[in-house]
């Protein structure tokens, strides 16, 4: 695997950089108002102070056409891919720092699973707003630096990532719902997999720790 950059021609069938936004305020805020875990990684799907920047109405209005959204974060340490998740949205990630995705296009599924032979490896700098397609399948950031960690603010449809919605299973893709707006594939070797995730990420989970 070689890392290539979210500006790359290949990186088009996961997503784009949507330029034209400023996103120091926001940052400012992520770096001051957020922790980063040193060996593990957080999420939040919603943070009061991150929709209190100038930003929000921009990202609500501007970039997602009206509909309600939410920006939360998500912080810490990581090298490995672990699993695979994808919404029927866009996702936008802006990192306060130089962060790298891992990623596959949903396409490449076959009843779920994937070879994680597939994955792909995209580096962002910071400050950069992009975007991920809802036909991308990704997780949680990877450090682009040893050691260095990540803060990246992730803006998706309000309730995203939430509790999972009380439903009765119908088609053969609610094995993977894991919460609100969020299928799950897991590598077996994961606590999410343990957790009783959809275990269909078959191969060697990859990482990037001899990368950066």
């Amino acid at each position: 695997m070689k890392i290539q950059s979210v500006f790359d021609p290949a990186f088009a069938r996961y997503g784009k950089v949507i330029e034209g936004l400023d996103t120091t305020a926001l940052i400012t805020a992520l770096e001051a108002n957020t922790e980063q875990p040193e060996d593990a990684v957080i999420y939040v799907p919603s943070s009061s102070v991150l929709e209190a920047t100038d930003l929000y109405p921009i990202l609500r209005d501007n970039v997602y056409g009206g509909m309600p959204i939410q920006i939360g974060y998500c912080n810490g340490s990581n090298t490995k891919l672990n699993c695979v998740e994808y919404h029927r949205d866009s996702e936008i990630n802006i990192p306060a720092h130089d962060m790298i995705f891992l990623v596959a296009g949903e396409s490449d599924l076959v009843d779920g699973h994937l070879d994680t032979a597939k994955i792909e490896a995209f580096r962002a700098p910071g400050g950069a707003a992009v975007e991920l397609y809802a036909t991308t399948l990704h997780y949680a950031p990877c450090n682009s630096v040893a050691g260095q960690g990540f803060r990246v603010a992730v803006v998706l449809p309000k309730g995203t990532n939430t509790d999972k919605p009380a439903m009765t299973n119908c088609t053969p893709e609610d094995a993977l719902l894991w919460a609100r707006n969020k299928w799950l594939i897991a590598h077996p070797d994961t606590t999410e997999a343990a957790d009783g995730a959809f275990v269909g990420l078959d191969g060697e989970n990859p990482d990037i720790a001899d990368l950066i």
